[in-house]
């Protein structure tokens, strides 16, 4: 018989194994067994086809989802929302409208005993870039050098993922994205490994504007929080709760949290994509490190970010690893009960040619896995 299809059945008894226990004997750390952890050797790598849209998450599959229904399985295992609630008062993006939802009169059907409540967007609103949301991969590229707003910008120029031309991803400037939307993205469905630079970064304080989380500070996280020997594997999620979210009021009230934020660094950034995550989202507006002042004029960006980039993770994680992002995470549950990691979903509206979208992302994972 086939030595590595021996290997999968062998590998499928001991997961119908596990799931027969009804989780008494499960260990109450933060890893999956160990024989759903080697699978992700087996894990796809780039290079994709050409003209692929999908970037890392090609890694989905039946190796990750087996991961996520091992958490899902487990007794203890508690949901978690992982975003906020929505409102016309919550802090908005200063890169996006800030209308939101107006709410319609009750109404009745004609001849009937019905009634019925719905609402309308409002002019210009731009929900898919407001709260927690996902960016597609077509919603971000590059140019050949820094613009001057004193020219016309160089939409034509623009490169995305995968060597997509503006031509390729967005022909015309009220054309939908025809590569890249949101619309191409697949469920995500994985595991979301939790990582808490509060505690370890911070010290127990919420991270500081300008302040970087680095591949150093990942790999020191992973050590303290039990996960060293599973570590981040193809196809995870991983979210970092930097404490920032303090900040998120609803309403809003003027405290600088989508003006400035901590963020990766530029080694965690590649870190990241070397290990093939599929998403990377942090409890901040903006992934990348902003230092106050940085939006305004007054203040260079982050140490180490690349010249002329000022968003420079976002430019390596989606354009160049096909890495999707979620911003203004709510994270504060999950880092307070322990929930390293988890099975976690992120279903975007399919709104066809979008940027972006708003989410909410559900985990469901044990608490208390220290």
């Amino acid at each position: 018989m086939n030595e590595s299809l021996c290997s999968c059945r062998a590998s499928v008894r001991a997961l119908a194994a596990l799931l027969l226990l009804g989780g008494s004997s499960w260990p109450a750390d933060a890893a999956e067994p160990a024989v759903l952890i080697q699978t992700a050797k087996r894990s796809p790598a780039p290079p994709w086809k050409p003209g692929d849209e999908l970037g890392m998450a090609n890694t989905l599959g039946p190796i990750t989802l087996a991961r996520c229904a091992w958490h899902m399985a487990q007794p203890r295992s508690q949901v978690y929302e992982a975003s906020y609630l929505r409102s016309n008062s919550m802090p908005k993006s200063p890169f996006a409208s800030p209308a939101g939802t107006q709410y319609k009169a009750t109404a009745g059907v004609p001849f009937s005993a019905h009634a019925f409540n719905s609402e309308v967007m409002q002019a210009d609103a731009e929900p898919g870039q407001q709260g927690t949301q996902i960016d597609a991969l077509g919603h971000f590229a590059s140019i050949g050098k820094p613009w001057d707003p004193k020219d016309p910008f160089p939409a034509d120029e623009a490169r995305y993922y995968g060597g997509f031309t503006q031509k390729d991803v967005k022909p015309s400037a009220d054309s939908p994205l025809l590569k890249m939307g949101i619309d191409k993205m697949p469920p995500l469905i994985t595991t979301a490994v939790l990582l808490d630079a509060r505690t370890l970064v911070g010290k127990g304080q919420a991270l500081a504007d300008g302040q970087l989380v680095t591949a150093a500070h990942i790999e020191a996280m992973l050590k303290a929080q039990g996960l060293a020997q599973r570590g981040v594997l193809p196809g995870d999620m991983v979210w970092v709760y930097t404490g920032w979210s303090e900040r998120w009021k609803d309403p809003a009230e003027d405290n600088g949290y989508y003006t400035m934020a901590p963020g990766l660094s530029m080694d965690a950034a590649n870190w990241l994509g070397a290990k093939r995550v599929v998403a990377v989202g942090l409890d901040t507006p903006f992934i990348d490190a902003v230092p106050g002042g940085m939006l305004q004029g007054k203040a260079p960006p982050a140490a180490g970010t690349p010249p002329g980039m000022p968003f420079g993770i976002h430019h390596t994680l989606i354009t160049q690893f096909g890495i999707h992002h979620l911003e203004n995470l709510n994270l504060a549950a999950m880092a307070r009960d322990k929930v390293w990691t988890s099975c976690a979903m992120v279903l975007p509206s399919r709104d066809q040619g979008a940027a972006g979208a708003a989410v909410r992302p559900v985990a469901v994972g044990v608490p208390n896995q220290l």
